[in-house]
């Protein structure tokens, strides 16, 4: 029995999170475990009527679970920044989530955009630093408002936070078992502080694991190569700001939003699963978004939970589907409305 709290959240979240429940039920019949769900209102509508974002007691509330089931956070009529920093980096940082995990796996030849490349060239996995770097909100306006203001951003990196990451993806690298490889990601050549400490740390780590080769990548040089040559890749490495970068243009060459999953993970507490395209406020209840993307958060969020029969299944299932009966990944040209797809999936597993 799993304790698994949901949270919706915002446009089209609701209803991909739908689904993907419906998922996790049959794969729970099928493989023999049970979840207890609660839902939370955390978003956008919620902020709307009372205010209120994301306070420490609903922090120590989620504590409770074995993990969270995230939709999408974002709304129109919300100022970007508030819900993004107020509920998703709360989260991140509270819960102590250091890892995004992003798998990018090519399906089917059909939906990449990239000329030639087939599934077995698109199959890596990017490990980003989630909870220092850029996105740690330190900075400052000097001058503000005047011809000499200044505006300070600080990429904020400890030796502990860098490490912990290292550390995890060569791990993630040697638990793949795959082509063993694991690239860092950076710039190494401009950033002469955040990076020395990434490289060094790097070098440092990769002494303890001799089964792994290991290389550096410049982050511009990454996304040439994730276009002209992605089967160069196994387990990438990288900081907060690449890796939201360059995920983004993994999850194109996959074939789109819609298949994207991703995890923020803590392994020694509680993590959160989501599809990484946002909340496509301009589709919500018209029943058109692609709902694999939420799907396969879901078969990320039970491989961690160690029902790793379950989220094969899943991934099956998902497989199965793309490619032998949806048109599109792309939503509104599926062939399918949003609840047929889940549907289908559950049929197929």
């Amino acid at each position: 029995m799993y304790k698994i709290a949901v949270i919706p959240g915002d446009g089209t979240g609701p209803e991909v999170i739908r689904e993907g429940m419906k998922v996790l039920a049959a794969a729970g019949k099928k493989f023999g475990f049970s979840y207890d769900a609660t839902t939370f209102d955390f978003g956008g509508e919620r902020y709307l009527k009372t205010g209120k974002i994301l306070d420490d007691s609903d922090v120590n509330e989620l504590r409770k679970y074995a993990a969270i089931y995230l939709g999408a956070i974002g709304h129109p009529d919300v100022k970007p920044g508030i819900l993004e920093k107020g509920i998703l980096l709360k989260l991140r940082f509270d819960l102590d989530q250091y890892i995004n995990l992003r798998p990018v796996k090519l399906y089917s030849s059909d939906f990449c955009p990239l000329k030639d490349k087939k599934p077995e060239d698109i199959d890596f996995v990017v490990v980003r630093e989630n909870s220092e770097g850029l996105y740690k909100g330190m900075g400052e306006f000097k001058d503000k408002g005047t011809k000499d203001e200044v505006a300070l951003q600080i990429s904020y990196n400890t030796r502990k936070g860098v490490e912990r990451c290292i550390r995890y993806a060569f791990e993630y690298c040697r638990a793949r078992n795959k082509r063993k490889k694991l690239t860092l990601v950076g710039k190494t050549n401009v950033l002469t502080y955040s990076f020395d400490l990434w490289e060094r740390v790097f070098h440092e780590v990769a002494k303890e694991y001799p089964d792994i080769t290991t290389d550096y990548a410049h982050v511009d040089a990454t996304t040439m190569w994730f276009v002209k040559n992605p089967e160069w890749f196994d387990v990438l490495v990288t900081d907060n700001l690449f890796g939201d970068i360059i995920t983004d243009l993994g999850a194109m060459i996959q074939g789109g939003m819609g298949i994207a999953a991703g995890g923020n993970i803590n392994p020694a507490g509680v993590s959160m699963f989501e599809p990484i395209g946002g909340s496509a406020p301009k589709y919500t209840g018209k029943d058109v978004i692609n709902p694999l993307a939420a799907i396969c958060a879901g078969g990320m969020m039970l491989e961690t939970l160690g029902e790793k029969k379950a989220a094969a299944a899943i991934e099956a299932a998902v497989i199965k589907v793309a490619t032998t009966q949806m048109k599109s990944l792309a939503a509104g040209k599926m062939g399918y409305s949003t609840t047929q797809v889940g549907d289908l999936v559950v049929k197929s597993l």
